[in-house]
Formats: structure tokens, C-alpha cells, sequence
């Protein structure tokens, strides 16, 4: 077990020194972050660095590591319960609390962040548990964080995109109500576990699944927000990858050491009829559809799409759900992977990147009207309806959108709406067909008016000319 993550901080102002290459220390290790992001920049990629100012390496008050805060001023660095006997209290689960709203501590998280942007030129920032930056120094929660202000309103951080994680450890979770100064944009856990729920079939679902791919305006519609301030993900670092979301119906995470104590008990997975490795074709076959719905909803939602390194060919951490420790093939890239299934999952899935790329009808900068979709729905009540079907619409040049997502055990008789006038239906994705006929980028003529789509598996129609 060694610290692959890196989410024991001690110096919020240098990069960790074992991510330099040939461990090269700590020079090597700016430098190349440095030459990094300008490699990045030059292939027109922004950087976004996930920093964790919500606690630090000096553990608890049972096996504490006076390395740094704690030697200085505990008081003002860490959160204390003034009701007994001063402990510190554990609202990141690591064992202590920064206290990030004391002037002092939030002074230097400013200066911290200042001095990314300016020395290495970051785009913006990713907040770990950032409802610990919503605390009090007794760890009660404030309506306006005087240090999330700060960061709204900073003049060097003004240009940065700025991402919080809405939840801690404590049960502060802000979804949708994260104080944001219309600057701030969330990560949307209810998109990953609606998404996840409604995709392996749980009834009841159909109806929240429309909000979600429509921008979630019940929980962003709020003020000047726009449908990019919610970040749509199903699978981040932490948690099961999207391979084993749908190869795990539990976690299996005794290499960590804990005993199976860590890592998340609900992450609505379903292994499609076999707990993990498996060379059963037809659970293969249903898993590999899975894989490619729920990156078809992902791709057609209205938000900011997120989606995590190694999906796009099918990485397996073989059900461990917090890899945090493991410099190993659980969490490396494997490269060999990529190549053998470039024509495969990873065309589907880069190909609908593309799709969405090439679309704007898929990222408005506003929330959905009436008149923008069309639901093609009748049962909103019926709870044990799992098919959902609707069409986007295109009021600049006529190419409309249709999709359609089946999470039965059955197929279901689509019955496919008139196109625009002078246009005709082009099918670009049907998950249950294989490799290269799930996703046509030019389309494939559609005949008739009717489609079948089969079980637990999505379709994408595109209006053309």
C-alpha cells in the first residue's frame, strides 16, 4: 500500500515529489508538472487539478503525525469539539478537519491556489469534500463560507473554472445547494445515482432520468446557473470504474487491508448475472451494452460531461472500490488494454465524444423549453415503466435528435415520430448491435416508422437531409 493518490497533503504548495519520473525529487517533479501542462496547452487542453484542502496527513488524535499544522497552531488549523476536550473533529473521514474559514487557514488556501495558477499556469480547480469548506471552526455550517467567496471573487482566480465536490464525510451534502455565488459548478452526485439506477433497471426511475439528461434545473435553475455548472459524471476515480459497475454487485476491497470496512456499501451496481471475471458470452455481451448506455446518456445530457481515464476501454480495479493505495495494474493505464479494443469499445466510446463534440443542440448554454424536446411519453406514473423515449430539437437547421432507452428484460416496439420536414431519420447508435455497427457517425437510412429496440439497450437517430 503506498499513497498513489496523493491525498495526504502536508504542502498545499508543491507537486508530490514520487509523480516525478525515475523519482527525480522534488525539482524534477515541478519541473515536469510544468512541462506538462504546457504540453497540454499546446494540444488545446485545459487542467483542472483536484486539490484537497479539507484535511492533511497528521492523522487523528489516537496515532497523530505532528509534521506540520499541528506543531504550529492546532487551534487554528484543525477543527476542534469544544465539547470534548478539544479532539479533532472528523468531518473528511482522514482523521482531522481543516479549519478552512479561520482567516489565518483561509489565507493560505488562497495563497495556495494563487500560486498554481500563476506559477504553473493551472486552468482551474476540482474541491475534494468541499462541504468542509462550508464549516464553521466548530464544525456547524454557514450559509455564505466566507473562503468560498473569496474564491468566486478573487481577482487571480477570476478566470478559473472552480469545481466542488458538494459532500463530506459528515453528512453535509450540498447538491444543488452549494453556495456558489453563480460562479462555483458541482460535481452532480443525483445525476451518477439516478443514471446508475434507471440503466441496471430499477423501477420508478423513468421520470427523474428525464430530468437529468434535460441539465437537472431542479437543482441548478437557480439564479444566473447554467446547465455547465453541474457536472455530469457516473464513474470517478473513487468508486467502481464503469467496467466493474456492471461486473460487481458488491465491492471486494481486501486488498486494501481494512477488512472490507472501506470504500462506499451503495453504489447501485449490477453485474449482469455473474459476480466479476467471467467468459460467459451472453453476460459479456449484456455488460459491454451496459457500458455503452451509459455512456450514450452521458454524451446526449445537458451539462458538463465527466467521465473517468480508462472507461474508455474497459479498465478493471476486479471490484475494489476505494484503490487509493495500490501503484499497481489496479489503477495504472494499461496501454496494452487500449490497443486491443481501439476498434471496439474504445471507437464507440470515442466516436459518441465526437458526436456531442459536433452537436451543440447537446450543451446549450441554457436550461430546455417546451419547444426544445419533445417526450414521447404517456406513463410518467407508471412506476414499472422503463423505457423512455424523446426528441431533441434543432430550431437553427432542422437536425433533430432522437433517442430511445430500454432498461427492460424485453424489447420494446419503438414507434418512431415523423422527421422535420424534408429530412429523414440516419440511425448513429443502436448499443445492442456489435462492433463497427453500434455507432454509424454518418447514420444509416431508417426505413419505416417503427424500431425495435431491444433489452437493456439505447438507440440514437439523427434528422438529415
Amino acid at each position: 500500500m503506498v499513497n498513489t493518490w496523493g491525498y495526504s497533503t502536508i504542502n498545499f504548495f508543491a507537486p508530490m515529489t514520487r509523480y516525478a519520473s525515475a523519482g527525480g525529487g522534488p525539482l524534477a517533479a515541478s519541473r515536469e508538472l510544468k512541462q506538462m501542462v504546457k504540453a497540454l496547452h499546446k494540444a488545446g487542453i485545459e487542467v483542472i487539478l483536484d486539490v484537497v484542502y479539507n484535511h492533511t496527513n497528521e492523522a487523528d488524535d489516537a496515532n497523530p503525525y505532528v509534521t506540520s499544522f499541528r506543531g504550529i497552531d492546532n487551534k487554528v488549523y484543525y477543527m476542534l469539539d469544544p465539547k470534548n476536550n478539544s479532539q479533532l473533529l472528523n468531518f473528511s473521514g482522514c482523521g482531522n478537519t481543516l479549519n478552512c474559514n479561520h482567516p489565518v487557514v483561509m489565507e493560505l488556501v488562497l495563497d495556495s491556489l494563487r500560486h498554481w495558477v500563476k506559477e504553473y499556469h493551472i486552468d482551474g480547480f476540482r474541491f475534494d469534500l468541499a462541504s468542509v469548506l462550508c464549516r464553521g471552526p466548530d464544525g456547524s455550517p454557514l450559509d455564505a463560507p466566507p473562503l468560498i467567496r473569496e474564491i468566486a471573487k478573487d481577482s487571480v482566480l477570476s478566470r478559473c473554472k472552480i469545481i466542488a465536490e458538494p459532500w463530506d464525510c459528515g453528512g453535509l451534502y450540498l447538491v444543488g445547494r452549494f453556495p456558489n455565488w453563480d460562479r462555483w459548478a458541482e460535481w452532480n452526485g443525483k445525476y451518477r445515482d439516478d443514471l446508475r439506477r434507471f440503466i441496471k433497471g430499477d423501477p420508478g426511475m423513468k421520470g427523474v432520468l428525464a430530468t437529468r439528461v434535460s441539465g437537472s434545473a431542479d437543482l441548478y435553475q437557480v439564479n444566473q446557473r447554467k446547465p455547465h455548472h453541474g457536472v455530469n459524471f457516473i464513474i470517478a476515480h473513487d468508486g467502481f470504474t464503469l467496467c466493474d459497475l456492471v461486473s460487481y454487485n458488491l465491492k471486494h476491497n481486501d486488498a486494501n487491508g481494512e477488512g472490507g470496512r472501506d470504500g462506499c456499501n451503495d453504489n447501485f451496481s449490477w453485474n449482469c448475472g455473474v459476480e466479476g471475471e467471467t467468459n460467459d458470452s451472453n453476460v459479456l455481451a449484456l455488460r459491454s451494452r451496459q457500458m455503452k448506455n451509459f455512456h450514450v446518456a452521458l454524451m446526449i445530457s445537458q451539462g458538463t460531461p465527466m467521465m473517468l481515464m480508462g472507461d474508455e476501454y474497459g479498465h478493471t480495479r476486479y471490484g475494489n472500490n476505494n484503490s487509493y493505495g495500490h501503484d499497481t495494474c489496479i489503477n495504472n493505464f494499461q496501454w496494452g488494454q487500449l490497443a486491443e479494443r481501439r476498434y471496439g469499445h474504445f471507437r464507440f466510446f470515442s466516436e459518441m465524444i465526437k458526436f456531442r463534440q459536433n452537436h451543440p443542440i447537446l450543451k446549450r448554454d441554457r436550461f430546455l423549453s417546451k419547444n426544445d424536446v419533445t417526450w414521447h411519453e404517456d406513463c410518467w406514473d407508471n412506476l414499472e415503466s422503463k423505457f423512455l423515449a424523446f426528441t431533441i430539437h434543432d430550431h437553427n437547421s432542422g437536425g433533430d435528435i432522437y433517442l430511445a432507452f430500454n432498461a427492460h428484460d424485453y424489447s420494446v416496439d419503438a414507434v418512431i415520430p415523423p422527421a422535420p420536414q424534408q429530412k429523414h431519420w440516419n440511425r448513429v447508435v443502436d448499443t445492442n448491435l456489435e462492433s463497427p455497427n453500434d455507432i454509424a457517425p454518418e447514420g444509416v437510412p431508417l426505413t419505416g416508422s417503427g424500431y425495435r429496440i431491444a433489452p437493456f439497450s439505447s438507440i440514437l437517430l439523427k434528422a438529415s437531409p
